[in-house]
């Protein structure tokens, strides 16, 4: 006999006062379970209704079973599974742009926040900056129902500023350095070339703090659901998984101070994120993506899997030690040494089972933030970072398409088709290293030519003796 369906309580629902941009799994098993924890302390209306920006897959999952779903908890030592019903409708922008810009502009709704990723807010990775010729921008300036989360953005405000309320805080929670000033960026020079005048409104009373947000949640699988429907009894279409561990460090930045109670959650809220964004950035993201490359070259289907192999534990923990801590200044309180020890036990957990094709998606938006931040820092303090360039050098191998047993790798980037047909154009290492590192939408070119020497040469060495090889002679590791 089937099992029942979840579906939502009969307590009473909070009003709505957050719309959430790119309803995934992250900001559900993060953001959404956040809010529901600080209305649980103090009260208020701070309901979520989420976006899908593009495809009605999460509306059609979830609205069925009222737009609860269930998170569950993966431990070393077990599962833990509680029902989350913060989220009160989900709204999908392609189908409905008009409800979407309706919902944003009614002065009920005080925080936009956002997980589009990094490809979602349409810039320059190197250089943060607005893409005024990409397709969806230049759709945006020229119509008034818009495409892009940027879009979004900038027309609800405009809404508003015209009917006389007050703007909602923009709240990004993707993975950018300085996220808030990234996305106050990209919305004021999209809202200049709309009308001057509303820029200066946004960039007079708007506010766009900064956060990190840090917590591993793996993409959900069939398994998965069935594995849940076991564990609770109830069939949930769209359930979420994720380690116990989590993290949300916000600047107390908010129009006219409207918030849930973060801080009753266990959010911090501080005067600057920087510092934690760029140890977080760095240290987790920036090790993930190398894991990810070459644990994928390698023939390593999970992070717990990867840093099982004496290795790429070794290498890991080198990367920690030798190139990313003395390249960062820890936030207040922070050992950092404390915080990769941390992380390894995180990534170790094999409760969680995180791809490494997953993480590897979208590398061209990611490395500028996770991996070249620190190598620039390091050259300029003239010290070497062996790891980190073995780390783009597998990027560099993986987007050519092909793995180390000639088998083809699906390689979901936007830049994908581009990168593969620079690889495609020579077989010759240096040659091809050199057409990659002139991509300047990665590459910033001054850092380009300072990598060009030590990238060849681990190109090279990937290319010599895969990518389990290499990391023997880098760590001398016995095989």
């Amino acid at each position: 006999m089937p099992a029942e369906r979840l579906s939502r309580s009969t307590a009473p629902r909070p009003g709505v006062g957050i719309v959430h941009l790119g309803l995934g799994a992250f900001f559900r098993a993060h953001g959404a379970i956040y809010v529901t924890e600080a209305m649980a302390a103090s009260g208020g209306d701070w309901g979520i209704v989420g976006v899908s920006l593009k495809s009605p897959t999460m509306r059609d999952a979830l609205k069925p079973q009222g737009c609860a779903y269930t998170a569950v908890e993966l431990g070393p030592s077990g599962e833990t599974a509680q029902t989350i019903e913060v989220i009160e409708d989900v709204l999908v922008a392609r189908e409905d742009p008009e409800a979407v810009l309706d919902l944003m502009a009614d002065p009920r709704i005080r925080i936009v926040t956002l997980t589009v990723t990094e490809k979602g807010y349409c810039h320059e990775p190197a250089t943060g900056a607005l893409n005024l010729a990409h397709p969806d921008i230049v759709h945006d300036i020229a119509e008034p129902l818009p495409v892009s989360a940027p879009g979004f953005l900038v027309r609800a405000l405009q809404r508003r500023k015209k009917a006389g309320h007050r703007p909602f805080t923009v709240l990004t929670c993707d993975n950018l350095p300085e996220n808030g000033r990234v996305v106050r960026g990209v919305v004021l020079a999209l809202a200049r070339a709309i009308d001057p005048g509303l820029a200066d409104w946004i960039e007079r009373e708007g506010r766009f703090p900064s956060t990190m947000v840090d917590r591993i949640v793996p993409a959900t699988t069939d398994a998965d659901i069935a594995r849940v429907e076991q564990l609770t009894g109830r069939h949930d279409a769209l359930p979420v998984l994720h380690e116990p561990f989590r993290q949300w460090v916000v600047e107390d930045n908010f129009v006219d101070g409207a918030r849930p109670d973060l801080a009753a959650a266990g959010v911090e809220l501080v005067e600057d994120v920087t510092p934690f964004e760029h140890m977080k950035l760095r240290m987790l993201n920036g090790t993930h993506s190398s894991l990810a490359y070459l644990g994928y070259l390698a023939g390593h289907e999970t992070i717990s899997e990867t840093v099982a192999d004496p290795a790429f534990a070794a290498y890991v923990k080198g990367l920690w030690r030798d190139e990313i801590i003395p390249a960062l200044e820890a936030p207040p309180g922070v050992d950092l040494a404390a915080y990769a020890d941390a992380l390894f036990k995180r990534y170790a957990n094999p409760a969680i089972r995180h791809r490494t094709w997953q993480i590897a998606m979208d590398g061209s938006q990611k490395l500028p933030q996770r991996i070249l931040g620190t190598l620039a820092t390091n050259l300029d303090a003239g010290r070497p970072s062996p790891g980190l360039c073995l780390a783009v050098a597998a990027w560099m191998r993986y987007v050519g398409g092909t793995d180390e047993k000639g088998e083809p790798i699906d390689v979901r980037d936007p830049l994908a088709a581009r990168l593969k047909a620079l690889c495609d154009a020579t077989d010759d290492p240096d040659t091809r290293v050199r057409s990659l590192l002139a991509v300047e939408d990665v590459f910033p070119p001054a850092l380009a030519d300072r990598l060009a020497g030590p990238i060849i040469a681990a190109y090279r060495k990937l290319r010599a003796v895969g990518a389990r090889g290499a990391l023997l002679e880098l760590t001398g590791v016995a095989s």
